[in-house]
């Protein structure tokens, strides 16, 4: 019996095609992280020009939060009804152009409708990333190589933190935007040429001519064409968007499961990734030193997404990503009790930005197995999505904490309790889908 496409694809080994899908993966996430940090890079020249206080830059700082909530959920679910492909375009047009008015914006209120917006490109791109790479990687490197293109993001944030630190030398913040909108305009026609449908999605969509994308396909990765496309349920009703599908059946557990597990480490991780230069200068240390820990936070993270799909070769990607956790909750504690000595610090940001964004990586590679082909962009996107309100509630608690006069000891191990409730998450989805199992076998 002649083999489907998607069984062609997991036992193959990878071909160039597949490679250069992970590495646009790597990009894209880069492109992701970039965005991310450029608003924290050009907040205080934003707040000179205009001579605005610090709580109409936080509203500044908090609409791309929103706006990626918003693109995770909504694009998530669209990339599973039109495609991954057809979703990134999307995305990063939304993002270039976005960033490129945000570089003209002359009010408070222009931009911070343009972060909102910029934020919906960016929140969607992530889902539509995180599910064409692992379609697109055989199972013997899967996990490794979703881990790898997460890298990205780190890679995104180290790098752009360096243009940038040069551009603002030169130029002021609007530089950042400019910047940001050319890189991200200049990678939409390597994805054009570079980069495929997805397959498991092609065999999904129903589409009238989706054999003959299919084999097209397949020849690119140089694989055997099929004659016919393998059955699968078409949707009862079409005009229904993908990802309510998400609140049925086993989705249900996933769905829930998953979505505390992002949003409870989305809190730890940002509380590291926020507030360090805060706690380092109010140790007395200049601002340029507290940016060189963030700094150091972030080539953990990069380290430690390539180790963690180095390590996926010998070690499941469901326990290494509860090895990551608890070593994020030691790790995080041990910020909050290390002393005032910045050598001290950096090491101990290294060591926590290695594990938190390790695991970070672990969860797309939980999120591509739990959720089917039909709901698997949307359901990332969801869970993304909730995850994001973790990210916005995360400083906001944790400044509340130190209002009411709690050390950093104190704050740091509460912060850390995210992680924990992730942990619990995966526990209990693990437990759920062993149960699911059992019955199955016995039906």
């Amino acid at each position: 019996m002649p083999l489907t496409p998607q069984q062609q694809i997991d036992a193959a080994p990878m071909s160039p095609a597949q490679i250069i899908v992970t590495l646009l993966g790597v990009l894209l996430f880069a492109l992701d992280g970039f965005d991310v940090m450029a608003i924290s890079f050009a907040a205080p020249g934003i707040a000179n020009e205009w001579g605005i206080n610090r709580a109409a830059l936080g509203v500044v700082l908090s609409m791309e939060l929103i706006g990626m909530s918003v693109g995770s959920i909504l694009i998530g679910g669209l990339a599973d009804k039109y495609g991954r492909r057809t979703s990134i375009f999307a995305c990063l047009l939304i993002m270039g152009g976005g960033m490129g008015l945000t570089a003209m914006a002359e009010d408070v209120t222009t931009l911070s409708l343009l972060r909102f917006i910029t934020g919906i490109g960016i929140g969607g791109l992530l889902p539509a990333v995180a599910s064409i790479v692992p379609e697109f990687a055989n199972n013997k490197h899967r996990a490794m190589l979703v881990s790898f293109a997460a890298s990205g993001f780190s890679l995104g944030t180290v790098l752009g933190g360096m243009v940038v630190t040069e551009l603002l030398q030169v130029y002021s913040w609007r530089s950042i935007f400019v910047f940001g909108a050319i890189v991200t305009l200049l990678s939409i026609p390597l994805v054009y040429f570079l980069l495929p449908e997805s397959i498991a999605f092609l065999c999904q969509s129903h589409r009238r001519n989706a054999l003959s994308q299919v084999n097209q396909v397949l020849v690119r990765l140089r694989l055997s064409p099929v004659e016919a496309l393998p059955e699968l349920p078409k949707p009862k009703n079409e005009k229904q968007l993908n990802w309510l599908n998400l609140f049925k059946g086993n989705n249900l557990i996933a769905t829930v499961c998953l979505s505390l597990m992002y949003l409870g480490h989305m809190m730890t991780f940002y509380f590291i990734v926020k507030w360090t230069p805060k706690i380092v200068v109010d140790m007395g240390y200049p601002a340029a030193q507290a940016g060189g820990v963030l700094i150091w936070v972030s080539v953990g993270g990069f380290l430690g997404s390539l180790l963690f799909g180095t390590f996926t070769r010998w070690i499941s990607p469901r326990n290494l990503t509860l090895f990551m956790l608890l070593m994020s909750i030691v790790s995080i504690i041990a910020f909050g009790n290390v002393g005032n000595q910045i050598d001290v610090l950096s090491v101990i940001a290294f060591i926590a930005g290695l594990f938190t964004t390790s695991a970070i990586a672990g969860f797309y590679t939980l999120m591509a197995d739990a959720f089917s082909t039909d709901v698997r962009a949307g359901g990332t996107g969801f869970v993304i999505g909730v995850g994001r309100t973790g990210a916005a509630i995360s400083p906001i608690m944790a400044g509340i904490l130190f209002a009411a006069g709690s050390g950093l000891s104190s704050v740091a191990f509460l912060m850390a309790c995210g992680s924990v409730l992730a942990i619990l998450s995966v526990l209990t989805l693990v437990s759920k889908q062993r149960s699911a199992a059992a019955e199955a076998d016995l039906v």
